[in-house]
């Protein structure tokens, strides 16, 4: 059972609104005038365009228009961690971690460590102590490091037009598979193009201008640099970054499963072949955490999201899964975007 949060209100979506909302997600034109390029084929000017898109952030369910940098090509070291705290202090330790700059997301979850969040620091930073000195000024009475070893999977696409749950891009790079991303070498040039492109982007006719003028630079210079950083592995991609809740789907579990050492690529490749899953890594174990592979699906329903359980289950048994559990959120504490290179 999902025991979910405080109903969400969900705005109703005409069909435009949706193809807008699926081509933002991860074809976000780098074009002077992004909205004169998503304008063509829809029968709308790039005006229009904008309106819808100041509607749909007004309403919610674009969260963030924004660069999506690689943490680790940055240099950061980052890991999610888990906290086991009384229920009648969670709120109070969850404001704590909340307010560590390093902290995106941050969920309360059903399990006996009720407390998740992911945490990123600078290079040259220490992740081990800042994570201590969160388990002692939240007063945690357990907490669990749990970086990740391999990645198989990042990246969602919510289909907000279709009846699937989510899907995956119809072509998803091949550096996001089964990736083991370093460090890429960074100019203080190249920190300063991350500073002026991480933040949300400004709904206006050009809204790449603002970053030109403040790094001062030509459009065509701009996005060199972008195209450069998608090759080197350090941008993601540029997107909008949708609520699920308001977009309609209000089951996101995480579900952590326990499979045979030996077989944990073929077991990690085979659960992020699943459209609904966003997210897949491999992470250590331990015997108060037995689970070594953790998957994030999104779905509209609980009953759609244990269809993709239960498909993922059939397929895992034979690689010696022995146990699995899904873990919903219930409270959503803190879930926005790290700031990088903010203290240079």
């Amino acid at each position: 059972m999902n025991p979910s949060a405080e109903p969400v209100s969900q705005t109703v979506l005409d069909e435009l609104d949706k193809q807008l909302l699926n081509g933002m997600q991860f074809d976000f034109p780098l074009t002077q005038s992004p909205w004169e390029t998503l304008a063509q084929g829809m029968g709308l000017t790039g005006a229009q365009v904008l309106s819808r898109v100041k509607k749909l952030k007004e309403t919610g369910i674009i969260r963030q228009i924004s660069a999506i940098f690689d943490t680790k090509a940055l240099g950061y070291t980052s890991t999610l961690a888990a906290a086991r705290i009384p229920d009648d202090r969670l709120d109070e330790a969850a404001a704590v971690v909340s307010q560590h700059p390093g902290v995106s997301h941050n969920y309360k979850r059903e399990a006996e460590f009720n407390l998740w969040f992911t945490l990123a620091v600078p290079p040259g930073e220490s992740l081990d102590e800042h994570i201590k000195r969160l388990a002692e000024e939240a007063r945690f009475e357990d907490y669990l490091a749990l970086p990740t070893i391999k990645t198989f999977r990042i990246g969602v696409k919510l289909d907000v037009g279709g009846d699937r749950s989510a899907k995956q891009a119809d072509t998803p790079p091949a550096k996001h598979q089964h990736r083991k991303t370093e460090p890429v070498a960074l100019t203080e040039d190249d920190r300063a193009y991350i500073r002026a492109l991480q933040d949300d982007l400004p709904l206006v006719d050009q809204p790449f201008e603002q970053a030109c003028l403040e790094l001062g630079i030509g459009f065509d210079e701009l996005r060199f640099w972008m195209q450069k950083m998608q090759g080197a592995g350090v941008l993601r991609r540029f997107a909008a970054i949708l609520r699920h809740r308001q977009a309609g789907f209000t089951a996101n579990g995480m579900v952590v499963w326990r499979v045979a050492d030996e077989h944990i690529d073929q077991a990690g490749k085979l659960a992020a072949q699943a459209p609904e899953v966003s997210h897949c890594y491999q992470r250590p174990c331990s015997e108060a955490w037995p689970y070594n592979l953790y998957t994030m699906i999104h779905a509209r329903s609980e009953s759609d999201c244990q269809r993709v359980i239960d498909h993922i289950a059939d397929g895992l048994a034979p690689l010696g899964m022995t146990a699995h559990r899904t873990l919903y959120s219930t409270t959503e504490y803190k879930k926005q975007r790290v700031r990088y290179f903010t203290q240079d």
